[in-house]
Parts: C-alpha cells; structure tokens; sequence
C-alpha cells in the first residue's frame, strides 16, 4: 500500500517491514526444516514409543499423528509466507504476521507434542530442536516489533501524516 498523499512513510516503518519479511522467510525456512525433515515418520513413532506405545500403537497412531503435524506445518508455513508481504506495507499483512506468530510462539508450549521434541532431541541432537527454537524465539522477536511498532503511532505500517511531521 503506498502512504497516502501528504503523508511519509517513517523510517522505523520501513525497518519493521523489512523486519517483517526477513522473520517470516526465516521462519517459513525452518518451518520446512521442522515439519518436513525433522517430524518425519521415524521421529513420530520414536516418540510415540517414548510415551509408552506399544508397538501395535505406535503403527496405529503414528500415520494419523504425522499427518496432524505436517498439517500445522502447511498452517505455518503459509501464514509465514503471508508474512512476507509485509513490504507491501498493506494493514492485512501486519495483521496476518501479528496472528501466525502469536500462534507460532506457542507452539513448543503444547501444540506439537513434547513427546515429539525429545525423539528429535534423541534421533538428531541438539541439532532437531534448533529449528524449534528459531520458531519459538523469532515469532517472540517479531511480536514484540510489531505491537512495538503499532503503539506509539497508533497506526499500521504507521503513515505519519506530513502536517504531524512539520509541525
């Protein structure tokens, strides 16, 4: 959206989309790296037989599991890629990362099983949680830019009106 006649976009709005962009393609990164290479099958039925499945429930459940995991992930994953068009500098777009990384930053709270970042943690190391934790951190970081961003102006993507600006 381009700022409205007699109105400059500020500099700090211009950072905080950028901001925006760079967060939601990094975390649309490792929400690939996490659903798709991390929470894979052997990862689910590891962590389903970490909770005490039997190896009859493991198979059971895990295809019904996995699919509810990559399903979050698609969520994610577009809601990031929405993101993204926060260069357009358009007030769905603010809206839209505001309400995915809400979300997004609860996700290692109970929305993916605790049970699925240990056999991560066990199958590939320190190395399957650090997707989980660009998540989680990333989503925090731009939260707290974006309702930082909205409080003092009042406004999303904030047009400041040039007669505010002159005086």
């Amino acid at each position: 959206m381009a700022p409205m006649p007699g109105s400059v976009s500020s500099v700090w709005t211009h950072r905080l989309q950028l901001l925006t962009f760079a967060c939601s393609f990094v975390l649309a990164i490792c929400t690939i790296l996490q659903g798709w290479m991390v929470i894979n099958p052997e990862t689910v039925e590891l962590s389903l037989r970490l909770a005490g499945r039997t190896a009859a429930e493991t198979a059971a459940e895990a295809p019904g599991l996995l699919t509810e995991c990559r399903m979050v992930t698609a969520y994610y994953l577009v809601g990031n890629a929405l993101g993204m068009f926060a260069l357009r500098g358009s007030a769905w777009s603010f809206w839209a990362a505001l309400v995915v990384n809400l979300t997004q930053a609860g996700s290692p709270l109970g929305l993916i099983p605790a049970g699925v970042y240990r056999a991560a943690l066990q199958s590939y190391g320190p190395v399957g949680l650090f997707p989980t934790m660009v998540i989680g951190g990333g989503a925090i970081v731009l939260i707290i830019a974006l309702i930082s961003g909205i409080v003092p102006f009042r406004e999303i993507w904030a047009d400041i009106r040039a007669a505010h600006t002159n005086g």
